[in-house]
């Protein structure tokens, strides 16, 4: 019997009070907010970003490709409710054939790129104060993510505890910490930590400096398109700073998800990887026991809505490491056409390789209370 899908990736749109109201009081004054564009519309500021976030096209989910140019002036009143109150969340799910979803930020994934470290984390923990109001509307169907900025170890640690206490899966990062990077032996103790207390480290798209939002949206180089083109291309170098730096060779239970950034890639990511250390050996500073393509599908997962290509390699699709996720409720969802488009893209995989990949997969990895 095929399974109910449940979404490894899956966001809200914050509301107005998510920062202002759970914010500690220091920050309140600069806690980020929705104000009204020059254009019409809401966007939402941050102080200390440039980036230009149009509310409503974070909740543009099932809305045609022609009519998102007018989304951009659109208010938060505009986006369904499901986006933010749980309420109608579970509405939403049910229209897409989803009985629970991972939660990860949206407004949250811009402020991962903000270069003030404490106001970072001053907002990252408001949001989590508010993701989990969000998540015990339907805490057996709403599974959120906190957030941590890695303003340091040890608070890094004080977030993964915190998080762990209020009943979170798992840990949503951004692309860069504050001192050093993730593969220097200073941050041992945090994946550790992260072992101890069985919570998978997220990297999404879009949550390095070096691959914003920003740059999304106006590409450095040619058309629109090309920024789309490139939004996987940061979390594929997190993921080579882990691989390469032996981070799971000193701990194999770590568990990391890519998430968004598409599947059809892995296999070749994975080729590539072990040719540069059979290939330039020393010159490759791999310090790995294994070859790189043996930690890729055992220690990390990757979510993916709309890839045809991820179903393509057997190797892949039965290791283990395919987490399908519908987006809602951003504009690039497959919502609420993910039944019809899975039917399509996995009419040759079998019952339980399709129950793998859109259940199984994701209930093992962040351990989900989930009834199939």
């Amino acid at each position: 019997m095929l399974k109910p899908a449940i979404s490894a990736d899956s966001h809200i749109v914050e509301p107005p009070n998510c920062y202002t109201d759970f914010i500690e009081p220091k920050f309140r004054d600069q806690a980020p907010r929705i104000v009204d564009a020059p254009g019409g519309g809401h966007i939402f500021h941050i102080p200390g970003v440039e980036d230009v976030i149009p509310v409503a096209l974070l909740g543009a989910a099932g809305v045609p490709a022609n009519e998102l140019p007018k989304f951009r002036n659109a208010k938060f009143d505009d986006i369904p409710k499901a986006a933010w109150d749980p309420k109608f969340r579970l509405e939403a799910q049910d229209r897409d054939g989803v009985c629970a979803e991972i939660i990860y930020a949206s407004i949250g994934m811009v402020i991962c790129t903000h270069k003030d470290f404490a106001y970072k984390s001053a907002c990252m923990r408001a949001y989590n104060r508010w993701l989990e109001t969000f998540c015990a509307g339907a805490p057996n169907r709403l599974f959120g993510l906190a957030q941590t900025a890695v303003e340091s170890v040890d608070e890094a640690i004080k977030d993964f505890e915190q998080a762990k206490k209020a009943g979170m899966v798992g840990m949503m990062m951004p692309g860069r910490p504050q001192h050093g990077d993730y593969d220097s032996p200073e941050y041992d103790a945090l994946w550790q930590a992260a072992t101890d207390l069985d919570l998978p480290i997220c990297f999404h798209i879009l949550t390095s400096d070096d691959n914003s939002v920003k740059e999304a949206l106006a590409p450095k180089r040619g058309a629109l398109a090309n920024g789309f083109m490139n939004i996987m291309r940061s979390v594929q170098d997190v993921l080579g700073v882990f691989l390469f730096g032996g981070t799971f060779d000193k701990f194999p239970k770590l568990k990391m998800v890519i998430a968004e950034a598409d599947a059809g890639w892995i296999p070749h990511y994975a080729y590539r990887a072990d040719h540069a250390v059979k290939r330039l050996g020393a010159i490759a500073e791999s310090k790995l026991s294994k070859m790189p393509s043996e930690y890729i599908t055992k220690n990390v997962a990757f979510t993916f809505q709309d890839d045809a290509t991820a179903y393509l390699n057997q190797d892949v699709v039965n290791s283990g490491c395919l987490i399908w996720a519908n987006d809602y409720p951003h504009t690039d969802a497959t919502w609420p056409w993910s039944q019809d488009i899975l039917k399509n893209q996995t009419a040759h995989l079998s019952e339980a390789q399709k129950n793998a990949i859109l259940h199984d997969n994701v209930k093992r990895l962040f351990n989900l209370p989930v009834q199939a």
